[in-house]
């Protein structure tokens, strides 16, 4: 019996060290870029064998662990492929010449102190949080508001909740180009009967993030809405008659009683709205591309006065072939993103514990 389970470990061994050299050697091979066609087949055939030999090691203390960590093998490596290894790669070219093909020196923190000496990308900055915090607020008062609507006794209350959350079916791009038409058409017609506005909404700067804003809020509210009904539906109805009975009318039960009683739902919407608001590109590039003239801004004339910081990084990257400076506003956008993210959530966590 002994012997078996020597043997048994012997085997597993020889299989694990086969598989893990066989995934070492097509790594280099890749690497190397050595011209040998079947380096694909064996790495899928070294990750096969490293796992089929931990599998088959004879033991009971760790066989549980092990047996999870193979199937969770797939979503690490997927997640390490898709999400680490990029990102470690971002931050290794930010601090290159990278062109997008090729590189030919590091120029360490140039790219960083750079992009703070650039004026549109610091406009660009402020108009992304500016942007953020109104919608932040707008989108989730809205959506509540639709949301107490849509859970009180009203006819065709399903109409209702459809009608509100379709605008978040539609793409982006196509919805940026749909209000675009309604701005320089529609919108345009009835101010220049009203007021003799010879423009469009959106050929100001200030007009055409007004627009932004308006776009945004149409399309998210609903969906922002859907989770607040769900919320809604959540607060047990015997609380709200005790409530009833104690003499409390509709405004200071919603406030006392139903407010803090989703006070998770609002965490997790004002999060959702944060990562939305801040990562706006899709409507923003199909509704004004980013366009608008800022006079003097630190001295300087703008000619993005409504592109927000996605839509900046995009053009540093794509229409200038900026790709390292590009790659450089990415990772600072990412840490701007992250600390806030954080910190909202504790903010949230902690008053939901007060509430």
């Amino acid at each position: 019996m002994k012997s078996n389970k020597s043997a048994r470990l012997v085997t597993s061994i020889l299989v694990l060290l086969a598989g893990l050299s066989s995934i070492v050697v097509s790594l280099i091979i890749d690497i190397l870029r050595i011209d040998f066609s079947f380096r694909g087949a064996m790495l899928v055939l070294g990750i096969i064998l490293f796992f089929t030999g931990l599998y088959f090691i004879p033991t009971q203390k760790h066989h549980k662990a092990i047996i999870n960590v193979i199937f969770l093998f797939p979503l690490l490596f997927c997640f390490a492929v898709t999400v680490i290894i990029p990102f470690g790669l971002g931050l290794f070219y930010s601090t290159t010449d990278w062109n997008g093909i090729r590189m030919t020196g590091f120029v360490g923190l140039k790219n960083y102190t750079d992009m703070f000496n650039e004026p549109s990308f610091l406009w660009s900055l402020i108009i992304t949080v500016v942007f953020v915090i109104i919608n932040m607020i707008a989108v989730n008062v809205i959506g509540l508001v639709l949301a107490v609507l849509c859970t009180s006794k009203i006819r065709a209350v399903g109409f209702f909740r459809a009608a509100y959350f379709i605008p978040n079916l539609i793409g982006g791009i196509v919805l940026g180009y749909i209000w675009q038409f309604i701005f320089n058409n529609v919108v345009l017609k009835w101010t220049l009967d009203a007021f003799n506005y010879n423009s469009s909404m959106l050929s100001k700067y200030n007009t055409g993030f007004m627009a932004i804003v308006l776009v945004y809020i149409w399309q998210y509210a609903g969906y922002i809405m859907m989770i607040y009904i769900t919320g809604l539906t959540t607060v047990p109805t015997d609380v709200i008659e005790a409530s009833a009975i104690d003499g409390a009318n509709a405004v200071q039960t919603f406030f006392r009683i139903k407010l803090p009683m989703i006070a998770s739902t609002i965490t997790i919407c004002t999060f959702l709205t944060l990562q939305s608001a801040f990562k706006q590109f899709d409507v923003n590039m199909a509704l004004t591309n980013g366009t608008g003239s800022v006079q003097d801004f630190m001295g300087q004339y703008l000619s993005n006065g409504t592109q927000m910081l996605a839509l900046n990084i995009y053009n540093t990257a794509i229409t200038k072939n900026n790709y390292a400076m590009g790659q450089a506003k990415a990772v600072l956008f990412f840490i701007i993103l992250s600390i806030v993210s954080i910190i909202q959530v504790r903010i949230s966590n902690k008053r939901e514990v007060e509430m």
